[in-house]
């Protein structure tokens, strides 16, 4: 890959892209599945998403006919981040495997994130400071 070539700030399994498409198919807004984080929480921070329209400085991946949108202020705290689905007999959810993750609360609901340089931005996007 030369470093021209624009990477994703967040990679998306093939089971997540599908998780993701089946639930824009069937909501009755929004052009994709904002990926965003909040302070709260235990461990400081939790994930949260919803069904959202891309917003100025948001990173969107294309999922074949579906589309993650990761928030703009959550870019560094998910930078090298892969998203994927983990189903268990009786649900179905979200994981992220974080590299900026350096501990997580007990019952699974919140993390503690490390963003990452401002510099590693940069070369994951392919482009230079706006």
């Amino acid at each position: 890959m030369t470093s021209m070539q624009k990477m994703s700030v967040m990679n998306v399994s093939p089971a997540a892209a599908e998780r993701v498409r089946g639930l824009l198919a069937s909501a009755s807004a929004g052009q994709g599945l904002r990926v965003s984080v909040e302070k709260g929480g235990c461990a400081g921070m939790s994930y949260k998403m919803e069904i959202a329209e891309p917003k100025k400085g948001d990173e969107v991946i294309d999922v074949g006919d579906g589309r993650v949108i990761v928030d703009a202020a959550a870019v560094l705290y998910l930078l090298g981040t892969t998203m994927d689905v983990k189903t268990t007999q009786f649900s179905s959810t979200f994981v992220f495997e974080n590299p900026n993750q350096t501990s997580a609360c007990g019952c699974g609901e919140s993390v503690e994130l490390t963003p990452a340089a401002p510099e590693e931005i940069g070369a994951a996007s392919g482009a230079g400071s706006s």
